[in-house]
């Protein structure tokens, strides 16, 4: 057995704060091998992410950390600031969330990439840009001698992940730190981010540290795996083990809230039977959309981003928008909410086609539309009370008195499961899940007959996720509005749509009932995003990703 590269040996962290000690890791102790990949895995402000600054001497000033963190046998916890500063980045590297806040956007990629040489006195000038090259080449980066000089901007969001992957192994480290390194990519670029980790762990023998709550992406990856709750490791051993036989009650709840894919038949050459699409009698759609076409328009110019979209949606009924990035979900829900003028065709609200009508009828329709967005700490003003911030749709649309407002809200509240004293707290004084819940509540404050749902759960924890979708369904149950649901997790979709609609480059490539697009995908494009959908079961994962490597050959699509 070789010796751990890193070494975790009863770590604690506590923080100062004005309210006294908080204690956010209790005593942890794992180790990392090198060529494995160990995963940790719990909730937010479980302690994963502080446990793993440890071990790169990353802890902010108010912290006290006690034990000891041994990577490639030095005591990590007792080095001063310069051999800290020497090690990061040679002998251990981090692969963080969102690439965009690890990258200098005022900074072209081959200045960013040089310095990585340079500090660590690897290669200067034209030497360091020409490593650099090689390494975007071997991460998968195409014309990477000339894309190299462009600003991180000018890329896709996967190959800015790739761009910060090449920088983590630029001086070869033995242990890289993988935090979240795939949360804010679509499905199909995840599985191609971790097919690029897995290969270089192959070919460098690295240690991985991946810090994720996304149990298909351990399956898919990890060799351990550690689980961790309230700042103590509750669980770890082998991942086939922990994900297909946990022993602790919280791994138990963490999988039990993973939704589920459906076992979905992916044929490579034989074309899946057609279906015939289900006759709607005219005026049964709340919201449709006919021939739509939608632009952007920039100086005087204007450039198509959607074009010929037919889609309808019936009171109760859940319409999933799934695609990549650039797809053109988020940009059709954008027009329904009145964000982006329509180009062409109708956009209709029931019946009535919204870019036709005058402002005080826009205006009067628009109370018919609640909107939820991704990030709920983005969404609501932390400047004012969840009272107000709820009942702010009916200030503006002059509905009710302020005590019926305030009734409304403390009813919304109790609707989406939150006390009504909520009303009188702010924002930064909710969890992530529970500010989602307040912005499900403000969207339905107008009882609106529509609701847009844009990635609503994609920025919270799996189990958090769980009782918001959960919640969702007994709403949608109960005030029957129709939903027009974005989202690239195929696993949610399959959870609460009832239509789904495909789309690739601004066009819908297929659509239909849930269990037609499912079970018998027609189009290529949808087979490969079913096919990129981890499971959290390491054998069937193992299986559907040689699936995916097949499919992928078959439709002549080059592997890295």
């Amino acid at each position: 057995m070789s010796e751990p590269i890193l070494s975790f040996e009863d770590v604690r962290v506590s923080f100062a704060t004005e309210s006294g000690t908080v204690d956010a890791v209790k005593g942890v102790s794992f180790d990392v091998k090198p060529g494995e990949v160990v995963a940790v895995v719990g909730e937010s402000g479980s302690g994963k992410s502080v446990t793993s600054s440890t071990s790169m001497g990353l802890s902010a000033e108010n912290a006290t950390v006690t034990g000891t963190v041994i990577l490639d046998g030095k005591d990590v916890t007792r080095m001063p600031a310069g051999e800290l500063r020497k090690l990061r980045g040679n002998d251990i590297s981090m692969v963080f969330q969102e690439p965009m806040t690890a990258l200098n956007p005022v900074l072209k990629v081959s200045d960013q990439m040089a310095e990585v040489f340079e500090i660590h006195g690897r290669a200067y000038g034209k030497d360091a840009v020409a490593k650099s090259i090689e390494l975007l080449e071997q991460v998968g980066i195409p014309n990477a001698a000339e894309r190299i000089y462009e600003y991180p901007h000018q890329f896709s969001g996967g190959q800015r992940q790739r761009i910060v992957i090449a920088m983590a192994i630029a001086n070869n480290p033995k242990m890289i730190i993988a935090d979240e390194p795939t949360t804010a990519l679509d499905v199909t670029v995840q599985a191609e981010i971790l097919d690029l980790l897995r290969t270089l762990k192959d070919e460098t023998k690295a240690g991985i540290l991946l810090i994720t709550h996304n149990m298909g992406v351990v399956a898919d990856m990890a060799d351990r795996v550690v689980v961790m709750f309230q700042g103590v490791v509750v669980e770890h051993g082998p991942a086939e083990e922990i994900l297909l036989d946990p022993q602790h009650p919280y791994t138990k709840r963490l999988l039990e809230a993973m939704p589920r894919l459906r076992d979905t038949s992916l044929t490579v050459n034989e074309p899946s039977p057609v279906v015939a699409a289900e006759e709607v009698a005219p005026g049964d759609y709340v919201l449709e959309g006919r021939d739509l076409a939608l632009a952007y328009k920039h100086r005087g110019r204007s450039k198509r981003v959607v074009e010929g979209v037919n889609f309808g949606v019936r009171p109760g009924e859940i319409l999933g928008l799934v695609g990549e990035s650039g797809s053109g979900k988020s940009t059709v829900a954008k027009a329904v909410l009145g964000l982006l003028e329509v180009d062409h065709g109708e956009l209709l609200i029931r019946g009535k086609n919204l870019p036709k009508l005058p402002r005080r009828e826009k205006k009067a329709l628009r109370r018919e539309i609640g909107v939820v967005f991704q990030d709920p700490a983005a969404s609501l003003d932390p400047r004012f009370p969840i009272g107000e911030i709820i009942t702010e749709p009916m200030v503006i649309h002059k509905v009710g008195t302020p005590k019926e407002r305030i009734a409304r809200a403390e009813e919304l509240l109790e609707a989406v499961k939150l006390p009504r004293d909520v009303v009188n707290r702010f924002p930064h004084e909710l969890s992530g899940g529970q500010r989602q819940r307040v912005s499900i509540a403000r969207a339905l404050a107008l009882s609106p007959s529509i609701l847009i749902a844009d990635e609503p759960t994609s920025a919270l924890d799996v189990s958090v996720q769980a009782r918001v979708l959960d919640m969702f369904s007994e709403l949608q149950e109960q005030y029957e509005f129709a939903c027009l649901f974005v989202t690239h997790d195929l696993a949610v979709v399959d959870q609460l749509a009832d239509q789904i609609m495909v789309m690739e480059k601004g066009r819908v490539v297929e659509q239909g009932r849930k269990e037609q697009i499912l079970t018998s995908p027609r189009e290529d494009y949808t087979k490969r995003l079913l096919a990129a959908a981890p499971v959290p079961d390491p054998y069937k994962q193992r299986a559907r990703r040689e699936a995916r490597r097949q499919l992928l050959t078959a439709q002549g699509i080059a592997l890295d």
